[in-house]
């Protein structure tokens, strides 16, 4: 049983990995310094084309905009082959703190996680350890660009903040589909660590826009020298609680292992005020976890 419960702990942190070290599927050919060129794809849809300018305009609008959140999910995985279902709570302070909370199904304790901006820390309860780091330890230990605009864009569907100088974004029109796509850059260089040395990359993303409120529908990203792909769909925007954040979340990550997410956010409520503690019991112990050597 434990085993399966580590496989959760690692599934989370590799889901997080994969939005932030995986390169968008289409590509920027340009230099940064030359104009990005515009495409339209051929078909009967009538969407009038926007620029890069209005686009990124209209998705910062129509974000879900809060200063507090709380969310309960039901997830199920499917990690080469083998079913999983878990139940997450996320509770989070706008730009401060992310907390998270992992339950096998009849409320069994698994993990929480507490994120802020320069620290990670896990207490993993079946195995009664802890893991207290940062992020550039994290991104050692995974070859990885994780940070925590990452992780807050990517669990309610906002697009992760990126550089909106027109040379750094690609406008389209998807006739065939009749939808908008937008790829970016992202603002900061993240560090990729290969062979024992840091090279700057600019990290891209492309979202799909729904036409009738500029909401992001999909995010894809696809690391061609590794083969590795991250793909994640956002739908059911309507529901109960009358939070237009998209309630569905299907993910899918190829990696070494092909994994599958479907997230259902049974419960989403913002602007309350929420407790974000994570307390690490006297007798536990450090995750034993042993840096690479270069």
């Amino acid at each position: 049983m434990t085993k399966h419960y580590s496989s959760y702990i690692t599934l989370i942190f590799m889901s997080i990995m994969f939005l932030s070290s995986c390169k968008s599927k289409k590509q920027l050919q340009q230099s940064h310094a030359a104009p990005i060129t515009v495409e339209d794809t051929t078909g009967k849809c009538r969407l009038t084309f926007k620029t890069a300018k209005t686009l990124s305009k209209h998705i910062k609008e129509n974000e879900l905009a809060y200063k507090w959140i709380y969310a309960k999910a039901d997830v199920q995985t499917l990690i080469d082959g083998e079913d999983h279902n878990l139940d997450i709570r996320i509770k989070g302070r706008k730009d401060s703190a992310i907390w998270i909370s992992i339950q096998a199904v009849g409320l069994i304790d698994i993990a929480k996680i507490l994120i802020t901006r320069d620290t990670v820390k896990m207490v993993v309860y079946v195995k009664k350890q802890y893991f207290i780091g940062d992020f550039n330890y994290i991104n050692q230990l995974l070859n990885a660009d994780l940070d925590f605009d990452l992780i807050q864009a990517a669990l309610i569907g906002n697009s992760a903040d990126f550089d909106d100088e027109d040379s750094k974004m690609k406008p389209m029109v998807d006739r065939e589909n009749c939808q908008y796509v937008l790829s970016t850059e992202r603002k900061r260089k993240l560090r990729r660590i290969t062979s024992g040395q840091d090279s700057l990359k600019r990290s891209l993303q492309t979202m799909i826009l729904n036409p009738d409120n500029f909401k992001i529908t999909t995010n894809e990203f696809k690391d061609v020298a590794t083969n590795r792909s991250f793909y994640a769909k956002y739908d059911n925007f309507l529901a109960p609680d009358s939070i237009f954040a998209p309630h569905h979340v299907n993910i899918e990550i190829k990696a070494e292992k092909k994994i599958d997410l479907k997230i259902n956010y049974v419960r989403i409520e913002i602007n309350q005020p929420q407790k974000l503690l994570l307390n690490i019991p006297k007798n536990y112990e450090p995750i034993p976890i042993k840096k690479e050597q270069r």
